[in-house]
């Protein structure tokens, strides 16, 4: 199974692994859209350079996965939720920076749950089940 997930207009890939269950997305089209570069597989290249952990890692959190795309099924790198937000971690843009503070804002917010799980208890009297 595989799709498209829009972003300020623009495509992302995806695919679905079943023997995973979870979609991951086609890091190329991430980062596209993030950094509105022309070149986005330089721009990966790059910023592998800058982030050397990324790169040690890389291989680990970008698997090449077959995703549909107009010519037919093709390998690509790909990344599930966890691996894209660490990517994302790595983008200088504007564009990045909402998903950058959002993280940072759940971060925060399960770290304190942590500390005082009165809070997780008091979380979850908000949501109806």
């Amino acid at each position: 199974m595989s799709g498209l997930k829009l972003f300020e207009g623009k495509k992302v890939r995806t695919t679905w692994s079943e023997a995973e269950e979870k979609w991951y997305f086609v890091v190329e089209d991430v980062v596209a859209v993030l950094t509105d570069s022309n070149d986005p597989k330089q721009y990966i290249k790059r910023m592998k350079q800058r982030d050397e952990e990324l790169a040690k890692g890389w291989v680990q959190i970008v698997p090449t996965l077959a995703v549909e795309t107009a010519g037919g099924k093709q390998r690509m790198s790909c990344a599930d939720l966890k691996g894209i937000f660490r990517i994302i971690q790595s983008i200088p843009s504007p564009k990045a920076e909402p998903f950058k503070r959002w993280l940072a804002q759940v971060a925060k917010e399960r770290l304190d749950q942590l500390q005082n799980p009165e809070q997780s208890i008091e979380c979850k009297k908000c949501f109806k089940y």
